[in-house]
């Protein structure tokens, strides 16, 4: 069974790092893309930054590019978020997520959005 265990947040100064953790389980991780999302408050469940299986392209949020970064370990079964420069606006539950992306005709449908497999989620307050 998938299963995907989200830990490292926490609570942080503005301008401060966190890196968050991703340990998941239960598939082949070369055929599925991992991502992390947010849902701020009157808005929609978003892709923060995700990340392919296949070739390791990236997808970045606008507001989140060039302070945060997406990495794979999959050695260690394990994907990490580190944020950088974090904003009040930052503050939020962060969930990792696991889309099977590899289809039986061996394509490779890379996305942030609408992925198959969730873990609980943790917390980031960002605030002086």
């Amino acid at each position: 069974q998938v299963q995907l265990v989200e830990s490292g947040g926490g609570l942080v100064q503005p301008g401060g790092s966190l890196r968050l953790s991703c340990a998941y389980s239960g598939f082949t991780p070369e055929y599925y893309s991992i991502g992390w999302f947010r849902q701020a408050p009157g808005k929609e469940r978003e892709g923060v930054s995700c990340i392919s299986g296949s070739d390791d392209s990236t997808y970045y949020q606008d507001s989140v590019k060039g302070r945060f970064t997406i990495s794979r370990d999959n050695a260690k079964n394990t994907v990490y978020l580190q944020m950088n420069s974090l904003k009040p606006d930052d503050t939020d539950v962060y969930f990792c997520a696991a889309d099977r992306a590899r289809s039986y005709d061996g394509n490779y449908d890379f996305k942030c959005s609408d992925y198959d497999y969730w873990g609980q989620g943790t917390q980031v307050t960002v605030s002086s």
